[in-house]
């Protein structure tokens, strides 16, 4: 499966106004609301918080990967963000972050779960890629990034 098969413009958001880190998960919880995938956003919200208490899910480079899995959601629901300005994520490298992608899973795939998070994190972790998203104007040109950086990145 592609990241781009599961993202869409009406799960992306260009310069997302965030207060902090529970605030932009909110927001990012609430975008990808937009897929229309989620039975039950309360438990969507809740599975999410429940992970980020284990440990936080800002993986470093600028990038927090929040995620969970759960039966809420009829499919996978994915969404994903650049901040305005760079917020303080408890990143595992100290540094504050601009993107945020979002990944709630089925919890009978896991598999596919694991795949995308391991996808998402390869792709984020190319500094040349997270530039060209800063330079993103709009949702479309996000996913247009996403599609362009899967056909040379990946076997697909």
């Amino acid at each position: 499966m592609k990241i781009s098969d599961i993202l869409s413009t009406d799960v992306i958001a260009v310069n997302m106004g965030v207060a902090d880190k529970d605030d932009s998960i909110k927001k990012i919880i609430n975008l990808a609301a937009n897929s229309k995938k989620i039975l039950d956003l309360d438990k969507v919200s809740q599975t999410i918080f429940e992970r980020e208490k284990l440990v936080s899910t800002g993986v470093g480079k600028g990038f927090a990967i929040p995620h969970s899995k759960t039966d809420a959601i009829s499919d996978i629901v994915a969404a994903f963000a650049i901040t305005k300005e760079p917020i303080d994520f408890d990143s595992i490298d100290g540094e504050p972050v601009r993107f945020i992608f979002l990944l709630v899973g089925k919890e009978n795939l896991l598999n596919t779960h694991i795949k995308l998070l391991s996808r998402i994190s390869r792709l984020m972790n190319k500094d040349e890629f997270r530039d060209k998203l800063l330079e993103a104007k709009s949702s479309e040109e996000v996913l247009n990034f996403f599609k362009e950086e899967e056909k040379n990145y990946f076997d697909i």
